[in-house]
């Protein structure tokens, strides 16, 4: 290898070759179109979502401060986007540093605005802190409006560039804040089309957590214009609410309860239902903190401690009994948790994980205090919630007992995998996929179809076992479910670790009818409750097989909806005549066709699960799914004109 090692000299030239002209310093927002990701973290939907949300924070900041009561978010045709608000309006005088009007520092300068520690709002929201100039370096155009001072005055930018200097237009007696924008083709390539449910889920959950508020959004993209207002008085205890609204519910409404320590304020609602499960949705700063943190671990403290300590000073639990645990106490509980901080900390794989160390203290501290004292004043409450968590804590132990005999018995500490399952040659998870196929035909064509190499196929056999209504011995007596369990490797919930997935991409692959929906709700409903850190890793998704297959002379086409077969039949010329399939089920596509449209990574199309579809899901599948018929009427009655060509 002695001739391969460079002399001194040619060290020397090869130092003096990288100069000054090799560094690119990348003025104002080019940087930001230069590296988009890095900003708003991605270019394809998620991202053109979060422009919204960027602009939305900023009136949202204003709401927080006391001087904002309505937000309207409105979708225009062609997918620009308005977001007007009533507050103080972005200021119009000069700033001092850069000698231009406030307003189109806020909307040029990176890292310019009220809340970088200018004293323009005490807590602010938004999870990146890069707001309007982000958002403006990567729209085709943005205009805005402020009202201010009886007039109006708008600026326009065009891919971050500066049209023409601030101006002032007409007079007005409104005040605030109107941003237009729509998103850059050139940087969003692969969609620049808004999802109305998206946008409006997150609307209402912003609602929710900013109490009194009313925020709008507007679809004017069709013909008839769909409108939504959300107004929450009861804020966060609201929220319990409707999330419980399907579920039985242990004490009529929630508790709520808040506080405030060092600037730090600390807002929690709770309410106890007759089911298993645990459902706490914790924020800061109107963040979503999907992977938990300080605040979370503060509050399961001390909800574990305070309920301990009440039952023991009641003479609840005997003297020589074990304390209940925390999974005991949090069992059936529905919680949202929110905070609000000055300078929040986030860490994570995705950055929704708070990790302010003091704010573990203040919660504790702060939640121990007003929940202790309402156990006192609350003392039929009291006992209903320590008599739950003892109900649970039995059962428990039955479970544990249930739990170690079905494992000897089914073998799931065995390393074996499940007989029915094609696994993949590849033994690396990162570049590894398993399908979960509905039915032996299906199954067949997929185990004919796919690659050997990276993908793994499960058929399941007809529907598996609703796990909202199972105890933990019938879950795990189940065949398909221990299947699933045994070949992602993982384990199942308190004893789940993701670090074991045996595969990355969890893909569900069921037919496109009502059963096959069915099916794919009740395995997202398994996995949401039993392997939930898959969803938050991004594991698992929904396979998207089409609904027709046009074969005219020697082109195939392949479709996925009416309305796409409509249009595709108006475009062709009518000879020779188009053979037209409709698919019942993935078992009528042989291997190649289920290859080529479904399960070929170069064709195919997956929808990725997320937390909030999930849990969105979870409260539609209770309110299908529950005992209480009303919300379940009621339900299908608003959504019964979206159902079409169901094959029953």
């Amino acid at each position: 290898m002695a001739d391969e090692q460079l002399t001194p000299k040619e060290v020397v030239e090869l130092r003096e070759e990288y100069d000054a002209s090799q560094i690119q310093v990348l003025e104002g927002l080019e940087a930001v179109r230069k590296r988009p990701g890095m900003y708003i973290g991605s270019t394809g939907e998620a991202g053109l979502h979060h422009l919204v949300w960027e602009i939305v924070d900023n009136s949202i900041d204003e709401a927080m401060a006391g001087y904002a009561e309505h937000i309207t978010i409105t979708i225009e045709p062609e997918n620009i986007v308005t977001v007007t608000d009533d507050g103080r309006g972005i200021p119009i005088d000069i700033q001092q540093k850069t000698g231009r009007p406030a307003v189109e520092t806020v909307f040029t300068i990176l890292h310019a605005g009220g809340k970088f520690g200018g004293g323009g709002y005490k807590v602010s929201g938004g999870l990146h802190g890069v707001g309007s100039s982000v958002v403006n370096a990567l729209s085709e155009y943005l205009e805005v409006d402020v009202h201010k001072n009886g007039k109006v005055y708008n600026q326009r930018y065009e891919r971050g560039a500066v049209m023409y200097d601030l101006k002032e237009t007409v007079a007005t007696d409104k005040r605030g804040t109107e941003v237009r924008f729509k998103a850059d083709a050139e940087i969003f390539k692969e969609t620049t089309e808004y999802d109305f449910n998206k946008l409006a889920t997150r609307v209402r959950e912003l609602a929710f957590l900013n109490k009194g508020l009313k925020i709008s959004i507007e679809d004017r993209r069709e013909e008839e214009p769909v409108r939504l207002d959300y107004h929450y008085d009861g804020g966060i205890k609201s929220y319990v609410s409707y999330l419980n609204q399907t579920k039985t519910t242990l004490y009529e409404e929630p508790i709520f309860l808040e506080g405030e320590q060092e600037g730090i304020v600390v807002e929690v609602a709770l309410q106890h239902t007759d089911g298993f499960h645990t459902n706490i949705m914790s924020f800061a700063n109107n963040i979503h903190t999907y992977e938990g943190g300080s605040h979370e671990f503060g509050f399961k403290t001390a909800l574990t401690r305070i309920i301990n300590d009440y039952a023991r000073r009641n003479k609840i639990i005997k003297e020589n009994d074990d304390n209940l645990t925390g999974e005991d106490v949090r069992e059936g509980l529905t919680v949202v948790l929110s905070i609000k901080h000055p300078d929040p900390q986030f860490e994570g794989q995705t950055k929704t994980k708070l990790g302010n160390s003091e704010v573990r203290t203040i919660t504790d501290r702060l939640f121990s205090e007003h929940f202790d004292r309402f156990l006192m004043e609350n003392p039929t409450m009291g006992k209903q919630i320590v008599e739950k968590a003892l109900l649970a804590a039995r059962a428990r132990l039955a479970a544990k007992r249930a739990r170690e005999v079905t494992r000897k018995k089914n073998g799931l500490e065995i390393s074996n995998l499940p007989g029915k399952l094609a696994d993949c040659s590849s033994k690396d998870p990162e570049k590894s996929e398993i399908f979960i196929v509905e039915g032996d035909s299906a199954g067949g064509s997929a185990k004919q179809g796919r690659s050997r190499l990276f993908q793994a196929i499960l058929p399941i056999r007809g529907k598996i076992l609703n796990v909202e209504k199972a105890s933990i011995d019938r879950i795990l007596a189940n065949e398909e479910i221990r299947s699933l369990f045994t070949a992602m490797g993982t384990g199942f919930g308190e004893e789940f670790e993701i670090d074991k997935a045996r595969y990355h991409k969890l893909i569900i692959m069921t037919d496109a009818d009502v059963d096959g929906a069915h099916i794919r709700t009740l395995l997202l409903t398994l996995i949401f409750r039993y392997m939930r850190p898959v969803i938050e890793a991004g594991f698992v998704y929904i396979a998207q097989p089409p609904l027709y297959q046009v074969k005219q002379g020697k082109k195939e086409v392949y479709l996925d909806t009416d309305k796409q077969l409509e249009e595709y039949l108006k475009e062709i010329p009518p000879t020779p005549k188009p053979d037209i399939q409709r698919y019942k089920g993935l078992g009528e596509m042989d291997a190649e066709q289920l290859w080529d449209t479904t399960m070929n990574p170069e064709h195919r199309r997956l929808l990725q699960v997320t937390v909030e579809d999930a849990i969105e899901a979870d409260v539609v599948f209770d309110m299908l799914m529950g005992e209480k018929v009303e919300p379940r009427r009621v339900f299908i009655e608003d959504n019964a004109q979206y159902v079409q060509n169901i094959d029953i």
